[in-house]
C-alpha cells in the first residue's frame, strides 16, 4: 500500500497519522501523539517550535518502523496546522525569533491600531475575513512596530506549516488556505493586498508566491531521512495546510443536500462551501470570513470559540489538583440541568488563557444568571452555549446566503462530544451527521493521495470518505422542547 503521512498540529495537540487508499475506502493508522501548549516568555505568548519539531521526527520515525514492519511504502507526507500563526526565515534559512502564539495579550493593541489607521469597511471589503485580533495581520503589525532590527533581518515570512516544511524538503513555500487565514490577501485578486500592508508599513517584500493545496515542495531532506528511517524520495506535499481547510475536504457530503460544516474542536468553525467568495453588505454585518479550500472552493464560515471553553476549564481543575478526562465532564455535564447558566462564547475575556471557571462565575454575576457550583455545571454551560452559538450561526449564514441547510456535517474531534452534538442538532432542528473524527488527518492524506494521481478531483476523494467507516453518528433532533426558551436569552446575552 502507498501511505500518505498526515501531520496534523492542532492548538492543543499533534499527531502523525498514517492514511492509505484501500479499494473504494481509506484507512488510517494513528502512529503517534503528543500534546503541546504555547510558553508564556518575557517577550510574550511564544510556540514552542523546537519540541514540536522534536515530537514530529518521532512520528516519523514510528512511521518508518511501522511501514517496514507493515509492507507498506511511504510515499509524502504533508503538514496542517492551526491558522494565522507565522514565523520569519533570513537568507540562511534560520528563524529570526520565537513565534508568538495568536493568543497572545500584545495582538489587542496592534488590531485597534489597524482599525483606526485603516478602518473596518477597508480591511473587510479587501481581504473578506473576519476581523479578529489573533489575525496575522495584526500579529506581523506588532511584530513590525516593535522588533524593526529583526523584521529588517528577515528574507521571508512563512506560516507555521510552512516552517514545517521547509524544514521536512529545504524548499520554501507558501501553501494558499494557510495564507488566506491571514487577513492580507486580496479577496479578488488571491494576492498579497499592498492595498492594506503598505500603509501599515510591513514589508512585502517578505510575501513569497502562494501555491495551492497538493502541490509537490520537494523530497525529505538527507538528515531528515537519516534521523527518521524514512525514504529520501518521499515527497513532501502541502496538503491544506490550515487544518480548517484538510477537515473541510473530509466531509463526507455527496448528492444534492444542502449542507454546512462544523469543524469542531478547540476552535469551532460553522460555514459552507462556496465557488466564489461572498463580501457583500449581509456578509461583512455578519462578519462571515471568505478563506481558501481545497480545489478552488471558498471556505464562508464564522470562528466561535469552540471546545477551548472546556479545555480552559479542564485546565484550571487540574492546575487545582483535579483531573478530569474530557470524557468524565461530557457524564458529568449531561446528567445537570440543561440552560441553567448560559455565556457568550465570543466574550472578550474567554478568549485570553487561564482562569476560565472564575470568567465564567463573573459573566453569570454580571448578567444575574445562577452561578455554576460543579464542573458539571461549568461544563453544560459551556456546551449549551456552543449549541445555542451553532444555532445563531446557521441563522446568519442562511441569511446571508439566502439558502436552507438540510443538514450539518460535524467533523473533527470534537465529535466526540455525544451532548454537544445532540444539542447542536435540537437546536438547529434539523439532522447532524458525525464523522470523520480525524478530518483534518484524513483530508491531509487524501489531498496528497490526489496530488500522487491516486484520485482525481475532491468530489471523489468525498465519495471515498463517504463509503468508508469513517461516519461515526447521526443525531436527529428532538421534539420541540423547553430548550428553544433558552434561545431568547442567549440572543439578549451576545447583544
Amino acid at each position: 500500500m502507498q501511505i500518505h503521512l498526515a501531520i496534523d498540529l492542532g492548538a492543543e495537540s499533534g499527531r502523525v497519522i498514517a492514511v492509505w487508499i484501500h479499494g473504494r475506502s481509506v484507512r488510517m493508522h494513528e502512529l503517534h501523539r503528543f500534546f503541546h501548549q504555547p510558553i508564556e516568555l518575557p517577550s510574550g505568548l511564544h510556540w514552542n517550535l523546537a519540541s514540536i519539531w522534536a515530537e514530529i521526527l518521532r512520528g516519523l520515525g514510528a512511521a518508518a518502523a511501522w511501514a517496514r514492519e507493515s509492507g507498506h511504502e511511504v510515499v509524502s507526507v504533508g503538514c496542517d496546522v492551526w491558522g494565522v500563526d507565522w514565523a520569519l526565515v533570513d537568507s540562511s534559512g534560520e528563524v529570526v525569533a520565537l513565534p508568538h502564539a495568536y493568543r497572545d495579550p500584545r495582538n489587542r493593541r496592534f488590531y485597534q491600531a489597524a482599525l483606526a489607521e485603516l478602518g473596518v469597511d477597508r480591511i473587510y471589503q479587501t481581504t473578506g475575513i473576519q476581523l479578529m485580533d489573533l489575525n496575522t495581520l495584526y500579529s506581523l503589525l506588532a511584530f513590525v512596530r516593535t522588533s524593526p532590527r529583526l523584521v529588517g533581518a528577515a528574507e521571508r515570512l512563512l506560516f507555521i506549516p510552512d516552517l514545517l516544511h521547509y524544514w521536512l524538503s529545504g524548499e520554501q513555500t507558501v501553501e494558499r488556505t494557510i495564507a488566506s487565514t491571514s487577513q492580507m490577501i486580496d479577496v479578488r485578486s488571491g494576492n498579497w493586498s499592498r492595498e492594506l500592508l503598505e500603509p501599515l508599513g510591513i514589508p512585502v517584500r517578505l510575501l513569497g508566491p502562494i501555491s495551492p493545496a497538493g502541490t509537490v515542495v520537494g523530497q525529505l531532506r538527507g538528515a531528515v531521512a537519516t534521523a527518521t528511517g524514512l525514504s529520501p524520495a518521499v515527497k513532501v506535499i502541502t496538503p491544506g495546510s490550515h487544518d480548517t481547510a484538510s477537515a473541510v475536504a473530509a466531509v463526507p457530503a455527496t448528492g444534492s443536500q444542502s449542507w454546512a460544516y462544523l469543524s469542531s474542536g478547540t476552535w469551532s468553525l460553522l460555514g459552507a462551501e462556496l465557488d466564489s467568495s461572498c463580501t457583500h453588505a449581509k456578509a461583512q454585518a455578519a462578519m462571515f470570513t471568505n478563506e481558501a479550500g481545497v480545489g478552488g472552493t471558498i471556505r464562508f464560515l464564522k470562528n466561535i470559540s469552540g471546545l477551548w471553553l472546556v479545555q480552559e476549564c479542564r485546565r484550571a481543575w487540574l492546575k487545582a489538583g483535579q483531573e478530569y478526562s474530557y470524557q468524565q465532564l461530557a457524564d458529568l455535564a449531561a446528567a445537570e440541568t440543561g440552560g441553567r447558566t448560559l455565556v457568550d462564547p465570543a466574550f472578550a475575556s474567554f478568549q485570553i488563557p487561564g482562569e476560565m471557571p472564575q470568567k465564567i462565575v463573573e459573566f453569570a454575576r454580571q448578567t444575574s444568571q445562577p452561578v455554576p457550583e460543579s464542573p458539571g455545571q461549568f461544563v453544560r454551560c459551556c456546551l449549551d452555549s456552543l449549541a445555542l452559538a451553532y444555532r445563531r450561526t446557521v441563522n446568519l449564514l442562511e441569511g446571508v446566503l439566502d439558502r436552507r441547510f438540510d443538514v450539518l456535517h460535524i467533523v473533527g474531534g470534537g465529535g466526540q462530544n455525544r451532548l454537544l452534538n445532540q444539542l447542536a442538532a435540537d437546536m438547529l432542528e434539523r439532522p447532524v451527521v458525525v464523522g470523520p473524527l480525524e478530518a483534518t488527518a484524513i483530508g491531509n492524506g487524501l489531498v496528497q493521495a490526489m496530488a500522487c494521481g491516486e484520485l482525481a478531483d475532491l468530489a471523489e476523494l468525498r465519495g471515498l470518505i463517504a463509503g468508508s467507516d469513517l461516519v461515526v453518528g447521526r443525531y436527529e433532533p428532538a421534539a420541540a422542547s423547553a430548550r428553544h426558551s433558552w434561545l431568547e436569552r442567549f440572543e439578549q446575552l451576545v447583544q
